[in-house]
Protein backbone atom coordinates (compact mmCIF):
# COMPACT_ATOMS: atom_id res chain seq x y z
CA UNK A 1 0.00 0.00 0.00
CA UNK A 2 1.55 3.13 -0.93
CA UNK A 3 1.83 6.24 1.33
CA UNK A 4 1.46 10.05 0.37
CA UNK A 5 3.64 12.07 2.87
CA UNK A 6 4.13 15.47 2.65
CA UNK A 7 6.85 17.79 3.78
CA UNK A 8 5.74 21.31 5.20
CA UNK A 9 6.11 24.18 7.76
CA UNK A 10 4.72 27.07 7.49
CA UNK A 11 8.14 29.21 7.31
CA UNK A 12 10.19 29.54 3.86
CA UNK A 13 14.27 28.57 4.30
CA UNK A 14 13.86 25.62 6.75
CA UNK A 15 14.92 23.05 4.63
CA UNK A 16 11.26 21.34 3.31
CA UNK A 17 12.82 20.53 -0.31
CA UNK A 18 16.14 19.41 1.03
CA UNK A 19 14.90 17.21 3.51
CA UNK A 20 11.93 16.16 0.56
CA UNK A 21 14.59 15.15 -1.80
CA UNK A 22 17.12 13.29 1.26
CA UNK A 23 14.35 11.38 2.86
CA UNK A 24 13.17 10.38 -1.12
CA UNK A 25 16.64 8.85 -1.50
CA UNK A 26 16.77 7.26 1.49
CA UNK A 27 13.27 5.61 1.15
CA UNK A 28 14.60 4.61 -2.57
CA UNK A 29 17.74 3.12 -1.15
CA UNK A 30 16.33 0.64 1.14
CA UNK A 31 14.24 -0.59 -1.59
CA UNK A 32 11.07 1.74 -2.58
CA UNK A 33 9.97 2.68 -5.20
CA UNK A 34 9.56 6.45 -4.57
CA UNK A 35 8.35 9.95 -6.20
CA UNK A 36 9.18 13.21 -4.83
CA UNK A 37 6.64 15.67 -5.94
CA UNK A 38 7.46 19.77 -6.20
CA UNK A 39 4.32 21.52 -5.80
CA UNK A 40 6.36 24.87 -5.52
CA UNK A 41 4.88 26.18 -8.78
CA UNK A 42 6.47 29.30 -10.23
CA UNK A 43 9.43 28.45 -8.19
CA UNK A 44 10.79 25.53 -8.64
CA UNK A 45 13.78 24.06 -6.78
CA UNK A 46 13.55 20.40 -6.17
CA UNK A 47 15.02 19.49 -9.83
CA UNK A 48 18.21 21.71 -9.02
CA UNK A 49 18.90 19.63 -5.27
CA UNK A 50 18.67 16.85 -7.60
CA UNK A 51 20.52 17.57 -10.18
CA UNK A 52 17.83 17.27 -13.10
CA UNK A 53 16.94 20.81 -13.69
CA UNK A 54 18.19 19.98 -17.20
CA UNK A 55 15.84 16.84 -18.01
CA UNK A 56 12.24 18.52 -17.58
CA UNK A 57 10.05 18.68 -19.93
CA UNK A 58 6.95 18.39 -18.58
CA UNK A 59 5.51 19.52 -15.38
CA UNK A 60 3.09 19.02 -12.82
CA UNK A 61 0.90 21.54 -13.91
CA UNK A 62 1.08 19.98 -17.62
CA UNK A 63 -0.52 16.49 -16.43
CA UNK A 64 -3.11 18.30 -13.80
CA UNK A 65 -4.26 20.60 -16.80
CA UNK A 66 -4.00 17.41 -19.18
CA UNK A 67 -1.37 18.75 -21.37
CA UNK A 68 0.73 15.45 -21.09
CA UNK A 69 0.49 11.96 -19.55
CA UNK A 70 2.47 11.19 -15.97
CA UNK A 71 4.98 9.32 -17.31
CA UNK A 72 5.97 11.85 -19.83
CA UNK A 73 6.74 14.40 -16.91
CA UNK A 74 8.33 11.79 -14.81
CA UNK A 75 11.83 12.08 -14.35
CA UNK A 76 13.64 8.86 -13.19
CA UNK A 77 16.62 9.23 -11.08
CA UNK A 78 19.90 8.32 -12.81
CA UNK A 79 21.31 7.21 -9.44
CA UNK A 80 18.78 5.65 -8.04
CA UNK A 81 16.30 3.73 -10.65
CA UNK A 82 13.82 3.31 -8.48
CA UNK A 83 13.74 7.04 -7.36
CA UNK A 84 11.66 9.26 -9.75
CA UNK A 85 10.51 13.25 -9.51
CA UNK A 86 7.32 15.09 -10.90
CA UNK A 87 8.73 18.65 -11.19
CA UNK A 88 7.01 21.58 -10.52
CA UNK A 89 6.15 24.66 -13.47
CA UNK A 90 8.35 27.60 -13.35
CA UNK A 91 6.02 29.84 -15.57
CA UNK A 92 3.09 29.40 -13.88
CA UNK A 93 1.20 30.12 -10.70
CA UNK A 94 -0.16 28.33 -8.12
CA UNK A 95 -3.47 28.80 -9.64
CA UNK A 96 -3.20 26.47 -12.03
CA UNK A 97 -3.36 23.36 -9.79
CA UNK A 98 -6.91 22.48 -9.16
CA UNK A 99 -8.35 19.77 -6.32
CA UNK A 100 -9.66 16.98 -9.40
CA UNK A 101 -6.70 17.06 -11.13
CA UNK A 102 -3.63 16.94 -8.04
CA UNK A 103 -6.50 14.19 -6.90
CA UNK A 104 -6.29 12.47 -10.13
CA UNK A 105 -2.08 12.54 -10.19
CA UNK A 106 -1.57 11.27 -6.76
CA UNK A 107 -4.14 8.25 -7.29
CA UNK A 108 -2.26 7.54 -10.58
CA UNK A 109 1.04 7.83 -8.68
CA UNK A 110 -0.32 5.24 -5.75
CA UNK A 111 -0.48 3.03 -8.73
CA UNK A 112 3.20 2.37 -9.19
CA UNK A 113 5.23 3.97 -6.17
CA UNK A 114 5.01 3.02 -2.52
CA UNK A 115 5.89 6.20 -1.41
CA UNK A 116 4.93 10.08 -2.58
CA UNK A 117 7.07 12.73 -1.47
CA UNK A 118 5.03 15.66 -1.69
CA UNK A 119 7.09 18.61 -1.14
CA UNK A 120 5.23 21.84 -0.07
CA UNK A 121 5.71 25.50 -0.51
CA UNK A 122 6.05 27.66 2.50
CA UNK A 123 2.91 29.45 4.04
CA UNK A 124 -0.59 28.31 4.04
CA UNK A 125 -1.54 29.54 -0.03
CA UNK A 126 -3.19 27.30 -2.30
CA UNK A 127 -0.01 25.25 -3.57
CA UNK A 128 0.65 24.24 0.41
CA UNK A 129 -2.97 23.26 0.34
CA UNK A 130 -2.84 21.00 -2.92
CA UNK A 131 0.18 19.72 -1.25
CA UNK A 132 -0.86 18.43 1.88
CA UNK A 133 -4.89 17.72 1.03
CA UNK A 134 -4.32 14.44 0.10
CA UNK A 135 -1.36 13.85 2.38
CA UNK A 136 -1.59 10.23 4.88
CA UNK A 137 1.34 11.28 6.58
CA UNK A 138 3.06 14.67 7.29
CA UNK A 139 6.41 15.52 8.12
CA UNK A 140 6.80 19.14 9.53
CA UNK A 141 9.86 20.68 9.58
CA UNK A 142 10.83 23.48 11.65
CA UNK A 143 13.94 25.09 12.84
CA UNK A 144 14.74 25.93 16.57
CA UNK A 145 13.77 29.63 16.23
CA UNK A 146 10.08 31.01 17.58
CA UNK A 147 8.82 32.33 14.20
CA UNK A 148 9.45 29.07 12.86
CA UNK A 149 8.00 26.95 15.36
CA UNK A 150 5.16 29.03 15.62
CA UNK A 151 4.33 28.85 12.08
CA UNK A 152 4.70 25.20 12.38
CA UNK A 153 1.70 25.59 14.88
CA UNK A 154 -0.56 26.99 12.38
CA UNK A 155 0.93 24.44 9.80
CA UNK A 156 -0.62 21.64 12.35
CA UNK A 157 -3.86 22.88 12.66
CA UNK A 158 -4.37 23.10 9.02
CA UNK A 159 -3.60 19.36 8.68
CA UNK A 160 -6.69 18.77 11.42
CA UNK A 161 -8.96 20.83 9.47
CA UNK A 162 -8.13 20.90 5.52
CA UNK A 163 -6.82 17.53 4.30
CA UNK A 164 -8.99 15.22 2.99
CA UNK A 165 -8.49 12.70 5.99
CA UNK A 166 -9.58 15.10 8.45
CA UNK A 167 -12.67 16.44 6.80
CA UNK A 168 -13.67 12.08 6.72
CA UNK A 169 -13.05 12.57 10.59
CA UNK A 170 -9.51 10.10 9.94
CA UNK A 171 -6.24 10.98 12.00
CA UNK A 172 -3.04 12.15 9.78
CA UNK A 173 -0.32 11.17 10.84
CA UNK A 174 2.35 14.11 12.15
CA UNK A 175 5.81 13.84 12.98
CA UNK A 176 8.17 16.69 13.61
CA UNK A 177 11.47 17.27 11.61
CA UNK A 178 14.06 19.48 13.72
CA UNK A 179 16.31 20.80 10.91
CA UNK A 180 19.58 23.19 11.40
CA UNK A 181 19.74 22.52 14.83
CA UNK A 182 22.75 23.66 16.36
CA UNK A 183 23.72 22.39 19.84
CA UNK A 184 26.10 24.71 20.96
CA UNK A 185 23.88 27.86 20.27
CA UNK A 186 20.97 25.80 21.87
CA UNK A 187 23.27 25.18 25.10
CA UNK A 188 24.12 29.29 25.04
CA UNK A 189 19.82 29.76 25.00
CA UNK A 190 20.47 31.17 21.17
CA UNK A 191 18.05 28.85 19.98
CA UNK A 192 15.19 26.98 21.46
CA UNK A 193 16.09 23.16 23.11
CA UNK A 194 14.32 20.58 21.42
CA UNK A 195 12.32 20.00 24.49
CA UNK A 196 11.03 23.23 23.78
CA UNK A 197 10.03 22.71 20.00
CA UNK A 198 8.65 19.07 21.36
CA UNK A 199 6.62 20.52 23.63
CA UNK A 200 5.19 23.56 21.87
CA UNK A 201 3.86 21.59 18.94
CA UNK A 202 3.21 18.14 20.56
CA UNK A 203 3.75 15.96 18.06
CA UNK A 204 6.23 12.98 17.69
CA UNK A 205 9.92 13.43 16.74
CA UNK A 206 10.65 11.88 13.07
CA UNK A 207 14.38 12.99 13.39
CA UNK A 208 17.19 15.78 14.54
CA UNK A 209 19.11 17.18 11.60
CA UNK A 210 22.20 18.99 12.69
CA UNK A 211 23.44 22.64 10.60
CA UNK A 212 26.02 20.60 8.65
CA UNK A 213 28.07 22.23 5.74
CA UNK A 214 27.26 18.68 4.25
CA UNK A 215 23.74 19.87 3.09
CA UNK A 216 24.80 23.08 1.23
CA UNK A 217 27.29 21.14 -0.60
CA UNK A 218 25.11 18.14 -1.68
CA UNK A 219 22.59 20.63 -2.59
CA UNK A 220 25.25 22.46 -4.51
CA UNK A 221 25.90 19.90 -6.68
CA UNK A 222 22.29 18.30 -7.46
CA UNK A 223 22.61 15.80 -4.77
CA UNK A 224 20.60 14.63 -1.82
CA UNK A 225 23.56 14.36 1.06
CA UNK A 226 22.28 10.96 1.43
CA UNK A 227 23.47 9.83 -1.72
CA UNK A 228 26.71 12.57 -1.91
CA UNK A 229 27.81 11.93 1.36
CA UNK A 230 26.06 8.74 3.30
CA UNK A 231 28.29 8.84 6.33
CA UNK A 232 27.46 11.85 7.46
CA UNK A 233 26.00 13.03 10.48
CA UNK A 234 23.65 15.02 8.60
CA UNK A 235 22.75 12.09 5.79
CA UNK A 236 22.65 10.01 8.87
CA UNK A 237 20.25 11.58 10.70
CA UNK A 238 17.78 11.07 7.21
CA UNK A 239 18.26 7.73 6.70
CA UNK A 240 17.32 7.00 10.29
CA UNK A 241 14.39 9.42 10.29
CA UNK A 242 13.26 7.36 6.85
CA UNK A 243 13.32 4.13 8.67
CA UNK A 244 11.35 5.81 11.87
CA UNK A 245 8.77 6.34 8.53
CA UNK A 246 8.99 3.02 7.40
CA UNK A 247 8.09 1.65 11.03
CA UNK A 248 11.24 1.07 12.55
CA UNK A 249 11.98 2.11 16.17
CA UNK A 250 15.13 3.93 16.59
CA UNK A 251 16.31 5.78 19.23
CA UNK A 252 16.59 9.43 18.57
CA UNK A 253 20.15 10.48 19.91
CA UNK A 254 20.34 14.76 20.09
CA UNK A 255 23.30 16.59 18.85
CA UNK A 256 25.85 17.86 21.71
CA UNK A 257 28.17 20.49 21.53
CA UNK A 258 31.63 19.14 20.94
CA UNK A 259 34.05 19.47 24.36
CA UNK A 260 37.58 20.52 23.15
CA UNK A 261 40.54 19.83 25.05
CA UNK A 262 42.70 21.73 27.49
CA UNK A 263 45.38 22.19 24.78
CA UNK A 264 42.77 23.02 21.88
CA UNK A 265 41.47 25.99 23.74
CA UNK A 266 44.84 27.39 24.67
CA UNK A 267 46.11 27.40 21.16
CA UNK A 268 42.77 28.38 20.07
CA UNK A 269 43.24 31.27 22.50
CA UNK A 270 46.78 31.99 21.43
CA UNK A 271 45.93 31.85 17.80
CA UNK A 272 43.36 34.59 18.61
Amino acid sequence: MSNVVVVTSGKGGVGKTTSSASLGASLARAGNKVVVVDFDVGLRNLDLVMGAERRVVFDLVNVVQGDAKLPQALIRDKRLENLSLLPASQTRDKDALTEEGVGRVIEELRESFDWIICDSPAGIEKGAMMAMRFADTAVVVTNAEVSSVRDSDRIIGMLDSKTRRAEAGERIDKQLLLTRFDPARAARGEMMSVDDVLEILAIPLLGIVQESPDVLTASNLGCPVTLHNPTSPAARAYDDAARRLMGETIAIRTPRERKTSLMSRLFGRRAA
